[in-house]
């Protein structure tokens, strides 16, 4: 919008804005990650998504909500066969996401956006990044598509991997395949051991019979499905894992219904449903008595994807807020002109950058990972629950921050804000809870000495960001407190642990980040990282008045 016509606006509309170019810190950040090469080869695609994030796919995004897809149990002549129909809105963000930007393909194979090998992780969350500022659930059946391909790479055999990779990796919209992980049952949730599916071997085959409880993309063409094979031991070490086709070769549907569709708070432009297998075939993924244990590894790419969605929309709700602070007039001066707002979008700032900097770190570490860097499998294991964990739950309050800055229109829906906040729920329930993923992040540090292979690289960071004792001591106390949990198995203060390890690890990174960056740009890394540690990590009196900061924007 011109600078002529917003003035006219009563209320900041930032539709049509850029939002790549709106955030100065993006590309600089990326350019930490990657080759000056390749970040001018995918700088285009950036600004164009950018570009789609302000204006058509936010627009494409809202219809989708409003819309939410619609379960068929027959056509109309009477025929039963099930489907389920997406509006058109939807339908065109899936072209774009799986189709034209390669979102779920990238990391598995040359040719996207042109590029002759695979993207590594952090191009992949950048465009994602921006993507998940206009439409977050579209974001799910992508992550899964994406995850569901690395885990069948990783542990399906050769005749499967070459049946379904490549469907999953294509960005030909006509031989494309979506992915999903029915994992979900009604008596066990975050309890996966009390599974109750059960897997009957048939020959090469195997016919799955139960119900799953909380499946998204519930028309997935492959899922990934753990059931208990007949006679196998009970808990998590006795379930398989098994790829789940909704059409068998020959080209009839499957032996399983979707019972219903989920009435869902957020994400309503995806179909979440509950499945019922009824002697559905599947094809053992991996060994048999390892299931759960390879199920893992598509959990974590999706809790890693959850942190991403979740910093994402922390930017979306700080810069909605901002452009209103910075354009609304009340009692005869701007929003941002007065201290009370310059404070909030500061506590609306500082989980969302403090989200994007663990979200690169994280991306680096799985890069040097899948090259076979031991330290960095350890990094990528405790900065997964770390970020999940965190980020989600601070996109709660960031996002409930944001719709208050534009007062009561926030809250109506025509405008991003009360979409924002919805989305934001999910990230601290899909894919493990905060209590679950919180003692994920003791477990990280008791069984794998996860924490020290982190502690040793923030050592070289922070000496590279130069000393600073208040932050240094920080990174200290939060260390031995979350060891001293974790060796004491002490699950009630999990959270807090994982807490204060979270942002002590945030501090490094943003103070590591401005040195490297540099300019006005790094100043302002190095501030957040000064806030990080007061706001925090520092102990607090909340009857006493804190010095008033100057707001660095």
């Amino acid at each position: 919008m011109s600078a002529q016509a917003q003035a006219a606006t009563p209320m900041a509309d930032t539709r049509g804005s850029n939002l790549y170019r709106a955030d100065a810190a993006l590309p600089e950040l990326l350019k930490l990650c990657i080759t000056p090469e390749l970040f001018a080869h995918l700088e285009p695609q950036l600004d164009r998504l950018g570009v789609l994030a302000g204006g058509r796919l936010d627009a494409l995004a809202g219809s989708a909500d409003r819309n939410p897809p619609q379960l068929h149990h027959r056509d109309r002549t009477g025929t039963d066969r099930q489907w389920i129909e997406k509006h058109p809105a939807y339908e065109e963000m899936e072209r774009l996401a799986f189709g034209e930007l390669g979102l779920a393909a990238m990391s598995h194979r040359a040719g996207v956006f042109g590029w002759p090998a695979p993207l590594p992780p952090a191009a992949k969350y950048a465009l994602s990044f921006l993507f998940v500022q206009a439409e977050f659930g579209l974001c799910c059946p992508v992550s899964m598509t994406d995850a569901l391909a690395r885990t069948l790479a990783k542990f399906g055999s050769p005749d499967l991997v070459g049946r379904y990779l490549p469907g999953l990796t294509a960005t030909d919209m006509d031989a494309h395949l979506q992915g999903s992980m029915f994992m979900t049952e009604q008596g066990a949730g975050s309890d996966v051991g009390a599974t109750t599916t059960v897997a009957r071997r048939d020959g090469a085959a195997w016919l799955l019979e139960g119900d799953k409880w909380f499946c998204s993309n519930a028309d997935a063409e492959l899922s990934l499905v753990l059931a208990r094979p007949e006679g196998a031991a009970p808990g998590t070490r006795g379930l398989g894992l098994f790829l789940l086709p909704r059409t068998l070769p020959d080209g009839t549907p499957n032996r399983y219904r979707i019972v219903r569709l989920k009435d869902k708070l957020g994400t309503r432009s995806m179909a979440s449903g509950e499945i019922r297998l009824d002697g559905a075939t599947a094809y053992l993924v991996g060994e048999e008595a390892r299931g759960f244990v390879q199920m893992a590894d598509m959990i974590n790419m999706s809790r890693l994807s959850n942190g991403m969605r979740a910093a994402g929309l922390m930017r979306r709700a700080y810069f909605e807020a901002l452009q209103v602070a910075k354009t609304r007039i009340a009692f005869g001066k701007p929003l941002i002109e007065m201290p009370l707002v310059r404070r909030q979008l500061m506590k609306i700032r500082l989980p969302a950058e403090a989200a994007r900097s663990v979200m690169f770190a994280a991306a680096r570490a799985l890069e040097a990972a899948d090259r076979g860097d031991t330290a960095a499998q350890k990094r990528v294991r405790i900065l997964t629950p770390l970020l999940k964990f965190r980020a989600c739950r601070d996109a709660r309050r960031a996002t409930g921050d944001a719709m208050e800055m534009r007062g009561g229109t926030g809250y109506i829906e025509e405008w991003p804000d009360a979409r924002l906040l919805r989305d934001a729920h999910l990230g601290s329930i899909w894919e493990g809870t905060s209590n679950i993923v919180a003692q994920d992040v003791l477990r990280a540090i008791r069984r794998e000495g996860a924490l020290d292979a982190l502690d040793a690289q923030l050592d070289q960071l922070d000496r590279v960001a130069g000393a600073n004792e208040y932050r240094f001591t920080a990174r200290e106390r939060a260390q031995a407190f979350a060891k001293g949990v974790a060796e004491g198995d002490d699950t009630a203060h999990a959270r807090q642990a994982a807490t204060g390890l979270y942002y002590s690890t945030a501090a490094t990174l943003l103070a590591w980040e401005g040195k490297q960056i540099g300019g006005a740009i790094g100043a302002q890394r190095a501030w957040l990282s000064k806030m990080v540690v007061r706001h925090k990590l520092s102990e607090r009196d909340p009857l006493a008045a804190e010095p008033d900061e100057e707001f660095f924007e």
